[in-house]
C-alpha cells in the first residue's frame, strides 16, 4: 500500500528529450515574441519624427547639407543612426521604412545576446534563470515601445545594455574580453552621442562601479576610454564638419525650443514614472538585497529619469530607457533572483499589469482626423507643404501617400514655440526682439523652399493657431498660394490644391 502511494505522489522521472524539449521552450518564446514585434510594426503607425528622421537621412544621400538645407535640433548622431539603413533601402528599393524596422529588431537581438555573453563570463550570475528573462527582455525591447520603436532613445537603450552588463561585471573586478570591452564602449559611445543627457545614467554607473569594487582605477576602465575617445571625437567632427549646429541651430535650441516647459505634474506623474516607482518598490520589499546586475539596472534607469525630467517635457518616447531598464530590473529581482518559484510566480501579475500600463503609455498618438484619405487621390506623387507647428499632420502622411516633403523643417516649430514662450512666460523686449527674428528666419525659409520646389498641396492648419490667417496676411505668402484653391477641409486642417 506504501509503495502505491509513493508510486502516485513521486513525480516520473524526466526523460532527456523532456529536460531538451523544455530547455529550447523559453527560446522558441523568444521567436514568437520577435514574430508579434514584426506584425506590430504593420499594425502601429510610423512614429512622427522617425518618419522626419527618414526624410534628412534621404536628403543627406541627395547631397543636401545637415543644419543648413535641413533644419534639425538634435546632434549629427540623430541622422546618421537611419543614414545606413535608408541607403539599405535605395540600393534594394523598398521602403526605407522596413529597413529600419528590421535593423532595429536586429540590434535588439544583437544586444540580448551581446549581453547574455558578457553576463556568462561571472560566476556568480552565469546560474541565473535566464531563458524566462530572455522572453521579457524581448517583449521589453520589441513590444514595449509601440508607437516610438524607432526613436532615438529605443536605439540608444539597445546599445547601453552590452555596457550595463560590463559595469556589473568591473564591480566584482572580473576580467573582460577584447570583445566585450570593444562592444560595451562603443555601444556607451552611440548612447551618448544621441543627446547630451544620456551622460547621466553613464556616470552614475561608472561611478558605482568604482566604489562598489573600491578602486578609483575602474574609472578609467578600457570601455570608459572608449566610450570617451569616440564621444570626444564625435564632438570635433561635429565642430569641424557641422559648423552652422553651433551657429545656427543651438541658438535657436536654447532661445526657443527650451525655453518652455510641461508643467511639473506632467512630467513627474504619469505612467512612466508610475512604472519606475513599482520597480524600485518591488526591489526594495525583496528579502535578499540587491546583487551587482540588478543595482546597474536600477542605477541606469534612475540616471534615465534623471534625463527625462531635465528635458521637462514628460513626452512618452524620452521615458522609454528608464521604463525599458525599470521593467527588466524588476522582472530580475522578482523571477531571476527571487529564490522561491512560489514568490516568481505570484509576481507575474505585477508584471503583467506595469507591461500593459507601458504599452498603453507608449501607444500614445495624436488625432488629426482622416488627412490622409482626403489627400490620397488628389494628385500622385505630391510635393506637399504644411504650415502647422504640429509635426504629426505632416508625418508620415507624406511617406503614406508617397509624397515629396517641401520644407526644410519637420514643422514649423519656431513659431509654435515661441507662441508657448509669450504664454507661459514674461518676456523682456531684449528677448522679445530676438524672438522676432527667429520667426522672421523661419519665414525667410518658408518661402525660399516654397520658391525652390512648388508644392502641388498645402495643408493649412486652421485649428491650431490660426494658421490661415496668419498666411493671408502676409503679403508675400498670400501672393504664393493665389494659384491654390481649396478641395476640402478635415478636422480644422484645409486642403489647398494647385491648379494644373
Amino acid at each position: 500500500m506504501t509503495a502505491d502511494v509513493d508510486a502516485v505522489a513521486r513525480p516520473a522521472p524526466a526523460y532527456p528529450a523532456d529536460r531538451e524539449r523544455r530547455g529550447l521552450m523559453p527560446w522558441f518564446l523568444v521567436g514568437l515574441v520577435f514574430a508579434a514585434a514584426i506584425v506590430m510594426r504593420q499594425l502601429v503607425p510610423l512614429n512622427t519624427d522617425v518618419s522626419w528622421l527618414l526624410v534628412v537621412a534621404e536628403r543627406m544621400l541627395d547631397g543636401q547639407r545637415l543644419y543648413r538645407d535641413i533644419i534639425e535640433v538634435n546632434p549629427p548622431m540623430a541622422a546618421f543612426a537611419y543614414l545606413p539603413g535608408v541607403a539599405l533601402a535605395r540600393l534594394l528599393g523598398i521602403d526605407p521604412r522596413h529597413v529600419i524596422d528590421a535593423q532595429v529588431l536586429l540590434l535588439a537581438a544583437a544586444s540580448m545576446f551581446a549581453v547574455w555573453r558578457i553576463l556568462r563570463l561571472s560566476p556568480a550570475l552565469a546560474q541565473a534563470r535566464w531563458r524566462l528573462f530572455a522572453v521579457w527582455a524581448a517583449a521589453v525591447l520589441t513590444i514595449l515601445p509601440m508607437y516610438v520603436f524607432g526613436q532615438r532613445e529605443h536605439i540608444a537603450t539597445l546599445t547601453f545594455l552590452p555596457a550595463l552588463a560590463a559595469y556589473a561585471l568591473r564591480t566584482e573586478r572580473a576580467p573582460l574580453p577584447i570583445w566585450a570591452i570593444l562592444i560595451a564602449g562603443v555601444g556607451a559611445a552611440i548612447t551618448l552621442a544621441f543627446k547630451p543627457y544620456f551622460a547621466v545614467p553613464a556616470v552614475l554607473c561608472i561611478t558605482w562601479t568604482a566604489i562598489r569594487s573600491r578602486s578609483w582605477l575602474t574609472l578609467f576602465s578600457p570601455e570608459n576610454i572608449i566610450a570617451g575617445v569616440l564621444v570626444s571625437a564625435v564632438s570635433v567632427g561635429t565642430y569641424a564638419l557641422y559648423p552652422e549646429y553651433f551657429t545656427i541651430i543651438y541658438p535657436l535650441v536654447r532661445d526657443v525650443y527650451l525655453s518652455w516647459s510641461m508643467p511639473g505634474s506632467a512630467v513627474l506623474l504619469n505612467n512612466a514614472t508610475l512604472i519606475f516607482a513599482i520597480a524600485w518598490v518591488a526591489t526594495a520589499l525583496r528579502r535578499r538585497p540587491p546583487d551587482a546586475l540588478l543595482l546597474a539596472a536600477l542605477l541606469a534607469s534612475t540616471g534615465f529619469m534623471v534625463s527625462f525630467v531635465l528635458q521637462q517635457r514628460g513626452w512618452p518616447y524620452h521615458s522609454y530607457p528608464m521604463v525599458a531598464l525599470a521593467m527588466l530590473a524588476m522582472n530580475y529581482a522578482l523571477i531571476v533572483e527571487s529564490g522561491p518559484r512560489r514568490l516568481a510566480m505570484a509576481s507575474a501579475p505585477i508584471l503583467a499589469a506595469t507591461f500593459l500600463i507601458g504599452t498603453t503609455w507608449f501607444d500614445t498618438t495624436i488625432y488629426v482626423g482622416p488627412i490622409k484619405e482626403a489627400v490620397a487621390g488628389l494628385k500622385p506623387h505630391p510635393r506637399t507643404l504644411v504650415l502647422s507647428h504640429e509635426a504629426a499632420i505632416g508625418h508620415p502622411l507624406v511617406r503614406d501617400i508617397g509624397g515629396i516633403w517641401v520644407s526644410r523643417q519637420e514643422n514649423l516649430w519656431i513659431r509654435g514655440f515661441v507662441r508657448l514662450k509669450r504664454e507661459r512666460s514674461l518676456v523682456d523686449a531684449a528677448t522679445d526682439a530676438r524672438l522676432n527674428d527667429y520667426l522672421a528666419l523661419e519665414r525667410k525659409w518658408l518661402i525660399e523652399d516654397f520658391k525652390k520646389l512648388p508644392p502641388d498641396i498645402v495643408l493649412i492648419d486652421d485649428l491650431r493657431d490660426g494658421w490661415g490667417d496668419w498666411a493671408r496676411a502676409d503679403a508675400e505668402l498670400s501672393q504664393l498660394l493665389k494659384p491654390y484653391s481649396p478641395v476640402g477641409s478635415v478636422e480644422g486642417v484645409e486642403i489647398l490644391r494647385r491648379a494644373e
